[in-house]
């Protein structure tokens, strides 16, 4: 990617462009079955990478991606060993979030990314799920095998359609003090928050699953249709794209 990038306005019409937040190592897999959602809802979709220049054409929304843990020191969490963090990518996100979040730009979090977000807002994380809800499951599958209870009336109620709702698990980190102006709105049997959003009237939706893995399951696609639904809105906010520069500089 080359140039100076920035986030917004919508266009209105047509096809909107979405960032999405990957890892830079084998974050490659995960980008392209997000490029697959979008496309399949009239979406065009934009890798954004830690070190890389942003994008010559402004971002309509975004799609703040799963990945490794989320660096403790962010939230005032224990450290743990042997877990793979990403600092740069964490650098990334949070400037990104911190600029888009304030001009209502649609964002969409999925799983590290929905924990980004309770963290660019002042929230905090579990380390580890396991030392807090000793009685969840330790699962981890890309099928969906795990059964969530939605917030009736909820944004993400509304767009999935499905309640409870079965999903994947891939994480063994999850929400734990809520940030600035967000809800819980889905827990599993055990407790765990599993998706997050914001109390205002517009897109900032957070989900501890992976809906881009679960290609044949509608309400799950149907998330991806309402981010693009809501980028192609109308907005005046234009901002710049706050990523690290190539050398990873902050300023």
């Amino acid at each position: 990617m080359t140039g100076s990038g920035s986030l917004g306005p919508g266009n209105g019409t047509g096809s909107p462009l979405i960032g999405v937040t990957t890892s830079r190592r084998g974050g490659w897999r995960v980008y392209l079955m997000h490029r697959f959602a979008l496309w399949r809802v009239g979406a065009r979709a934009v890798r954004l990478v830690a070190g890389d220049l942003p994008p010559d054409e402004p971002l309509d929304g975004l799609v703040i991606g799963g990945g490794d843990d989320i660096g403790a020191e962010l939230y005032g969490g224990r450290v743990l060993p042997d877990v793979r963090v990403d600092p740069e990518r964490d650098a990334l996100e949070l400037r990104v979030l911190r600029e888009a979040l304030p001009q209502g730009i649609p964002v969409l979090g999925i799983c590290r990314g929905a924990q980004m977000i309770n963290v660019a807002l002042g929230g905090s994380l579990h380390t580890d799920i396991y030392e807090v809800y000793e009685r969840a499951p330790r699962m981890r599958t890309v099928l969906a095998r795990k059964t969530v209870a939605i917030e009736p009336g909820s944004r993400l109620d509304r767009i999935l359609r499905c309640n409870p709702c079965n999903v994947n698990a891939l994480h063994h980190q999850s929400v734990d003090r809520l940030g600035r102006g967000l809800r819980i709105v889905a827990r599993d049997e055990a407790g765990v928050v599993q998706a997050i959003e914001t109390e205002e009237d517009r897109f900032l939706i957070g989900v501890q699953w992976h809906p881009e893995l679960l290609v044949t399951r509608a309400p799950q696609q149907r998330l991806f249709a309402a981010l693009a639904e809501a980028a192609r809105g109308p907005r005046t906010a234009t901002i710049k794209t706050a990523m690290p520069s190539p050398e990873g500089a902050m300023p």
